[in-house]
């Protein structure tokens, strides 16, 4: 499919800046634009590339001031990145109406109780247990379990391998990449008094609203009792571990490798960097911006504050400890030579006391 710089620019509510009627037919990275194809600068980082990349189209920002001749058309919009998410999201559309898939594929298990939409996709070795509900354009890739009485919405997708535990609740336009768990049993035992374990029964479910994406190799842990919740519009990477009966607030975003243990509520339009330890039973405020590799093992009450940092801090104090912590060994080695002065001093003192 082929576009001109002018329709594009239309989509997108951008002003043109060049030829008008140059076409596009692919999408790239500015790096290694080519004739035809379109993409994006946003992060000044890149700016460079800009003055040398054969892309025919680039969505550059409106108050966006180069410092070099430009060979491609631009396009000025208040937001390239999101400009740019757009266009992906319509081209990733487009091809996915080419390949339309609906249908059951054999082999797969489907109970007789179960409910199945309109338009829906179940692919081979697929296992649909007892009153499952699945609603209308939902696509079940390979290799998929949803455990009994699990209801889901309609225009999700689940790719292979994942494995939906019973009671689960999943909303409309959901996606959950491959190999990701949702309902396993939290991590609840009891200890005993001879040093043994043991283990207290999850009884609750999950509950995951609409809007979601999940990453791969992901865990999201069944409530002990009540529901884990993942609310509206919340965005998690891979490798994240959410433990039983945490709350993760609306559109809130957590990046790979983080875990979140059991009762802690997450505050609406979060961000929590990668490799983040939070600990159990905290209550974080709306917005809490968490640094990568940072812990936090205590309540937050201030929205839309930053915190780095194990255990964390206000980012302006590590900021500033960061810095002390690099001088460390000369601060080290001033001490010891004021300790060496001082001893010196004291001794020439009560030699000339003595005398």
């Amino acid at each position: 499919m082929q576009f001109t710089a002018k329709q594009i620019s239309e989509f997108i509510n951008g002003a043109i800046e060049g030829d008008a009627s140059v076409q596009v037919g692919e999408l790239s990275k500015i790096e290694n634009g080519k004739p035809g194809s379109l993409c994006f600068l946003s992060n000044p980082k890149y700016e460079n590339y800009l003055y040398t990349t054969n892309a025919s189209v680039v969505i550059v920002s409106q108050d966006f001031i180069p410092s070099q001749p430009i060979g491609s058309t631009l396009i000025r919009v208040t937001d390239p990145y999101s400009a740019f998410s757009i266009l992906l999201e319509r081209y990733n559309e487009a091809v996915n109406l080419a390949n339309v898939q609906t249908g059951i594929e054999q082999p797969s298990f489907i109970h007789p109780s179960a409910k199945i939409g309109d338009n829906v996709f179940i692919a081979a070795f697929s296992y649909i247990s007892e009153n499952v509900e699945i609603g209308n354009n939902c696509k079940v890739m390979a290799q998929v379990y949803i455990g009994a009485d699990t209801k889901i919405g309609d225009n999700t997708t689940l790719f292979p391998g994942v494995k939906i535990y019973n009671k689960s609740v999943i909303g409309s336009r959901v996606i959950i990449h491959a190999n990701t768990v949702i309902g396993s049993d939290g991590f609840g035992f009891a200890p005993q008094k001879d040093g043994t374990y043991s283990k207290i029964a999850q009884i609750g479910n999950v509950v995951i609203e609409d809007d979601v994406e999940i990453g791969s190799n992901t865990s999201i842990d069944r409530a002990t009792m009540g529901s884990t919740f993942i609310r509206k519009g919340v965005k998690l990477d891979n490798l994240i571990q959410i433990a039983h009966n945490v709350d993760v607030g609306e559109h809130s975003v957590v990046a790979a490798q983080t875990g979140i243990s059991g009762s802690t509520k997450l505050g609406e339009k979060s961000t929590v960097g990668g490799q983040v330890g939070i600990a159990g039973h905290l209550s974080l405020a709306k917005g809490t911006q968490i640094g990568a590799q940072a812990g936090i093992n205590f309540n937050t009450t201030e929205e839309n504050k930053q915190w780095h940092g194990s255990p964390a801090q206000p980012l302006r104090d590590w900021m500033r400890a960061s810095v002390l912590f690099k001088q460390l060994p000369s601060i080290e080695k001033r001490i010891t030579a004021l300790e060496a002065t001082q001893v010196k001093n004291k001794a020439e003192i009560e030699q000339n006391i003595t005398k």
